[in-house]
């Protein structure tokens, strides 16, 4: 049996496709994989969440947006990489909740690479694994994502981050360590959707303002080249709409990097208020956010002694709020929160509290 865990980006977002730094952390919440040889050349898979069953040869895959798609990418990925294999038998269940931002396409990507891998011997490295994971995501979904979700998946350690450097795919563990506090998520239930054209839209701004750095400065390989300082240049270059997509994504690089020192020094105040920073420039520069996020985020800001971050977290449009806040503060807040969304909204969101906890691995 696989576990494959869900993911959380402590801050850091849209900067893992610029090659930038980001910090996130596998979390408990999961999908669970019991794999066998099927001893023919089909893929028998069973969702118990979707409860469906779909079967499907290797000659025979394609892309689309149903879950079936993803496992058919990741045996695409070994094909491409000329790796034997043949048909399984595989039953999935889990909890994360789809389209909350807690990456359960990576999971599934990730679970099930990982109990081929183990199958068929195939001897891949988890930075193998979550290569496919993403290619198998731009191949047979069209999301055109960065590699932190299968990374993050499959990297992730008890208690810590990983401050994720997406140029050079190394990292570095980073204990979380704030007594008192925890990590609260509250889902908007506005279900995201990353194949959508309005992610790839942000990537392509990004994209368009390298070109146009490149025009007068060769070394510019990917907005991680770019400095707070060199900005000014860009916004005489490229459109208005552009530069402000480039300027989020710079400064948001930056602020990864101050956000994992004030990790290392447990002062959860600076990190929190980065997190704030972080959700207003998705907000009002990114533009990838939405009314029930900006409306929590809001509430988070009138418990300043309580809520010490919060952020929409994920690729954006819906998805969960990050918060960091105090365990007393979490009842009553939540109650607060609940009334006001729910006069505002008309739904309900829902409420997660979760621990950090370790990559994918046999059970």
């Amino acid at each position: 049996m696989v576990i494959a865990p869900g993911r959380i980006n402590l801050i850091g977002e849209h900067t893992d496709y610029n090659e930038g730094f980001v910090l996130p952390a596998a979390v408990d919440r999961e999908i669970v994989f019991a794999v066998a040889p099927s001893n023919t050349d089909q893929f028998n898979c069973y969702s118990i969440d979707f409860e469906e069953v779909f079967s499907f040869r290797a000659n025979e895959l394609k892309s689309g947006g149903q879950w079936y798609n993803y496992l058919m990418g990741v045996v695409s990925g070994f094909q491409q990489r000329g790796l034997p294999l043949s048909g399984v038998d595989c039953v999935i269940g889990g909890n994360i909740p789809t389209g909350s931002g807690m990456s359960s396409s990576a999971a599934l990507c990730s679970g099930f690479g990982f109990a081929i891998n183990a199958i068929f011997k195939s001897n891949l490295s988890r930075l193998d694994l979550a290569r496919i994971g993403q290619q198998a995501e731009h191949e047979f979904a069209g999301v055109r994502c960065g590699i932190m979700d299968q990374y993050a998946s499959l990297f992730g350690q008890k208690d810590s981050a990983l401050l994720l450097d997406c140029r050079s795919l190394t990292h570095e563990y980073v204990p979380v360590n704030f007594p008192g506090v925890q990590i609260l998520l509250v889902d908007t239930k506005v279900k995201h959707t990353l194949a959508s054209s309005a992610y790839n839209d942000r990537r392509a701004a990004c994209e368009e303002g390298v070109k146009a750095f490149q025009k007068i400065n060769s070394g510019i390989h990917s907005l991680r080249d770019v400095d707070t300082d060199n900005l000014s240049t860009l916004q005489k270059l490229v459109s208005t709409d552009v530069f402000t997509k480039c300027k989020f994504v710079v400064e948001e690089i930056d602020r990864t990097q101050r956000a994992a020192t004030f990790l290392k020094l447990n002062d959860v105040k600076e990190f929190g208020r980065l997190m704030f920073e972080t959700h207003w420039g998705l907000s009002h520069f990114y533009e990838v956010s939405c009314p029930e996020s900006d409306l929590l985020v809001t509430l988070a800001e009138e418990f300043p002694k309580d809520v010490l971050g919060a952020r929409q977290m994920g690729g954006g449009f819906g998805g969960c709020i990050i918060h960091l806040i105090r365990n007393e503060a979490v009842e009553k807040y939540s109650l607060k929160v609940r009334e006001k969304y729910v006069v505002t909204f008309k739904k309900e969101p829902d409420f997660y509290s979760v621990a950090l906890k370790e990559g994918v691995h046999l059970n």
